[in-house]
């Protein structure tokens, strides 16, 4: 039997931080779940378990040879550099993409064709084999990256936020597979956020908080404990409000009667694969709509689309903020009217900043700050990290240097701070925690009942969209195409 063992233990994790652990054993065979907030230390926790955090001091023993972690930022890394593979001068004069195959992306680090064979048919992805990864929905990456780590058969598997980004299929598709491999004697390890989402067969759990592991034990016993603390916190959100726009939104100079958004007959493909097929939809004056449908249905296609940034636009029949697309607006006429977040914007968001100045540029729709800012804006962003509860030092901390779940919520504020006309939110609770995630959705809605902004919500997660929303667009499954539902709530 492995065992792994932490006794009185300290962990690096910058000049400033660093995760104590004074008790944990894990066993072979064990499930485990490790719940905290954002910055609590969790992630850190993952690579302790998984070999690639050592400690600086105390006692840390493993007699596990295979460890494995799976991390949603290590997985998004990596559809990265796949699309990154394309700007450097690996391309022959007759290759235009170098992207690998989901075939080469399971055996990186072992070359087995009938292994990898075997375990993309056990998790349905066979016919995916040949299809470049970076071109996969979040569930196909995913499963593709479980098949990965199958590949040397491991003796521990830890998981970070495995099931963030998934639809509620893929959540308890992929919960079912974990729950198969610890019946086959796996030993597994979840990091999660969410408590609802710790799977029924895990046994044991632990709490993080301030960077230290609080407690562990039974899971039923240990999490009834841990909502009261966070359900008593919770009380303190009530009563606040949205500080004030800069300047009035561009949206006062609209026609109140015309609709926001009107897509006719609307059709996207890809190499000849229909994304979105004929979707007629319009969003009307005082309309809140939440977008949802499984992975890789053309929910984020749609909403590139409305935010002017898919070629695609121009051939459509689409009508965005009173202009017909193509009748001479620049890509600057549609974004002022916009406020956005999205995995992909935050991907992109690299530049060497602050988070203030990351949320000061919502002001300017840029990524950065490229122009002089006034001392109102300077203010009203005071104000936001103040709701946020950020000091001045975690606001004038490099953006990279926070959390992946603080990193969101500035951006989320990025987009709330001019008041857009519409605020489009592609899943933007990824990796908060359940606090963050009523925290923010109470900011949406205050944001919309006290101004004239309207929401394009998605999410996969039906409870996480706020009180808010009025229409919901349903993107259904119809042998290779989806045919589109839409509903008044």
């Amino acid at each position: 039997m492995s065992l792994l063992q932490i006794s009185q233990c300290t962990f690096h994790l910058s000049d400033t931080r660093s995760l104590v652990i004074d008790d944990l054993t894990l066993r072979t065979g064990e499930s485990w779940a490790f719940v905290g907030a954002n910055g609590s230390g969790k992630s850190a926790l993952a690579r302790v378990l998984s070999g690639h955090l050592p400690a600086m001091r105390g006692a840390l023993t493993s007699s596990f040879k295979k460890p494995v972690l799976l991390s949603f930022e290590l997985l998004h890394q990596l559809v990265r550099e796949e699309w990154q593979r394309n700007n450097t001068d690996m391309l022959s004069a007759d290759e235009d993409d170098t992207g690998r195959t989901t075939a080469e992306i399971i055996q990186d680090t072992v070359k087995d064709p009938a292994r990898c064979q075997q375990l993309a048919q056990r998790f349905g992805i066979s016919h995916l084999l040949d299809r470049r990864f970076k071109y996969l929905s979040t569930g196909e990456t995913r499963k593709a990256l479980l098949c990965q780590a199958l590949m040397p058969t491991p003796d521990l598997l830890v998981f970070d936020e495995p099931f963030d980004g998934l639809d509620s299929q893929s959540r308890v598709q992929l919960a079912g597979e974990l729950a198969s491999l610890n019946q086959q004697g796996y030993t597994l390890v979840l990091v999660l956020n969410r408590f609802d989402e710790i799977p029924e067969f895990i046994r044991y759990a632990g709490v993080l908080a301030d960077c230290a592991l609080q407690a562990t034990g039974d899971k039923t016993e240990l999490l009834s404990q841990a909502l009261i603390a966070q359900l008593a916190h919770s009380e303190q959100l009530a009563g606040i409000s949205i500080p004030q726009a800069d300047v009035p939104s561009p949206g006062t100079t609209l026609d109140p009667t015309q609709p926001l958004i009107t897509l006719n007959k609307g059709v996207v493909s890809w190499n000849d694969r229909p994304v979105l097929h004929e979707l007629d939809w319009q969003v009307n004056p005082g309309e809140h709509w939440q977008i949802v449908g499984p992975n890789g249905a053309g929910k984020s296609t749609l909403l590139s689309l409305v935010t002017g940034d898919h070629p695609q636009g121009y051939s459509n029949d689409l009508t965005l903020f009173g202009r017909r697309r193509g009748s001479g607006e620049t890509i600057w006429d549609i974004k002022k009217h916009i406020g956005y977040v999205s995995s992909s914007l935050h991907l992109d968001y690299r530049v060497s900043t602050t988070l203030r100045n990351v949320i000061l540029s919502g002001f300017f729709d840029t990524i950065g700050i490229y122009q002089a800012v006034s001392e109102r804006q300077q203010r009203l962003v005071r104000e936001w990290l103040q709701l946020l509860g950020m000091d001045n030092a975690t606001a004038d901390a490099p953006f990279h240097s926070l959390s992946w779940g603080q990193q969101r919520i500035a951006l989320i504020a990025r987009a709330l701070v001019k008041h857009p006309t519409l605020l489009i939110l592609d899943e933007p609770l990824q990796g908060l925690d359940p606090l963050n995630r009523l925290l923010v959705r109470r900011f949406i809605d205050v944001l919309i009942s006290e101004g004239d902004t309207q929401l394009l919500f998605v999410s996969h997660h039906m409870q996480d969209a706020p009180d808010c929303i009025t229409h919901r667009l349903t993107f259904v499954p119809d042998n290779n195409i989806y045919r589109y539902q839409t509903d008044i709530l």
